[in-house]
């Protein structure tokens, strides 16, 4: 499709999306584990359990290093048209009941008698990287103002147990993004591990807090039906009572698995964000304006259609009204080594991981440690 406009000049500006329709593949990704349970029950063979971990992990990082980096901006002119369009939206809520097919008929599967306890795990695992990734699509839908994009947000949201997300992304993480107080934001010097310990439930107090700030100035208390983080944790609630009478309580471990899994997909993906990327205060003590730069930024093709451009997240914080097609690159960005799926497995691995970023970011804070987000006392070595 062409999308025309008028630039500030008068000129009439065409611009193609080349991307348009291979944004399918960010409805079609988290079927793979749905894939590969059909492939293990008419096989027989429970090793394609452990296919979705291998495709995610392995597959998906080599398909990026193979197909390199997209760095096509749609022009100004056109953002508005590009906007509008609502083939990109509706391909968010496509993705939903996709997401949730491949949870169910990999918890389906995870409970029948013949599938052996590694398969089980890897089923759970499985279906928790795919759901973790579908936080994405909340991300997404969660920054819209109507309701039934909020409403998306929470259905999707509840498929991880992580409702309170939406709250504090963007009232939260957004507005303190890239400084110490941000429980979202990694450190210099700090391992994944040690972040996760942080950034869970540092995240899920801050959503408390707001969401009990907002029902408070309405005159309502926090275990009010209007609650946002209640409405899609009864989501959850609901979900795993309807689990446990199909398949029975020992579906429930399980679950916690699958939950446990997609909650630390958002947190490897926050910690590879803004890794040791600090704004730097005002003389009246206030933080600056979040700009491009304090975001690490990737335009790997592959897992960036994967994920609905969520590794453009320079200009997303930037803009965070900017829907995911409309999503530029710029040449000045901090830039991650790989997309977001090749940085977690680097991440799993502290010392490759400080050994390949730390050099990153001194060099983007100009070698000055004290313009960094820091661990304190940390000397990169």
């Amino acid at each position: 499709m062409i999308f025309v406009a008028r630039n500030q000049s008068g000129e009439t500006v065409e611009y193609r999306d080349t991307k348009r329709w291979l944004w399918i593949l960010s409805v079609l990704s988290p079927a793979v584990p749905m894939v590969a349970v059909l492939a293990m029950i008419g096989s027989g063979n429970p090793i394609w359990s452990l296919v979705p971990l291998a495709f995610y992990y392995v597959a998906v990082p080599m398909l990026d290093a193979a197909f390199g980096e997209d760095d096509d901006n749609p022009p100004e002119a056109v953002i508005e048209a590009l906007s509008s369009d609502n083939y990109y939206r509706v391909l968010l809520f496509v993705s939903i009941p996709v997401f949730y097919g491949s949870f169910l008929i990999s918890m389906y599967a995870a409970m029948q008698a013949a599938t052996p306890w590694w398969a089980m795990l890897a089923l759970a695992w499985s279906a928790g990287v795919a759901s973790g990734a579908g936080i994405t699509v909340g991300h997404e839908l969660g920054h819209k103002p109507n309701r039934a994009d909020q409403w998306g947000a929470k259905a999707i949201l509840a498929l991880t147990g992580y409702g309170h997300f939406s709250i504090e992304h963007n009232r939260g993480h957004h507005v303190m993004v890239a400084t110490p107080e941000d429980p979202a934001s990694a450190r210099l010097g700090e391992s994944v591990y040690r972040f996760a310990l942080r950034e869970i439930p540092g995240a899920a107090r801050r959503a408390i807090a707001l969401e009990r700030e907002r029902l408070a100035r309405k005159g309502l208390p926090f275990w009010h039906w209007r609650n946002d983080i209640l409405q899609s944790g009864a989501i959850t609630v609901g979900m795993a009572i309807a689990l446990t009478a199909w398949l029975g309580p020992l579906v429930l471990p399980l679950l916690a698995v699958h939950h446990l899994v997609g909650w630390l997909q958002l947190t490897f993906a926050n910690y590879v964000e803004h890794y040791g990327l600090l704004r730097e205060k005002r003389p009246d003590g206030r933080y600056m304006p979040c700009e491009p730069r304090h975001s690490w930024n990737t335009n790997h093709i592959v897992s960036n259609l994967m994920l609905f451009h969520l590794q453009r997240h320079s200009d997303h914080h930037a803009n965070p009204l900017r829907p995911y097609q409309t999503l530029r690159n710029f040449d000045d960005l901090p830039r991650l080594p790989s997309g977001y799926p090749g940085c977690y497995v680097l991440a799993v691995m502290p010392p490759a991981w400080f050994r390949v970023m730390d050099p990153k970011v001194l060099a983007w804070a100009g070698g000055d440690l004290s313009r960094t987000n820091h661990v304190p006392g940390y000397l990169p070595g």
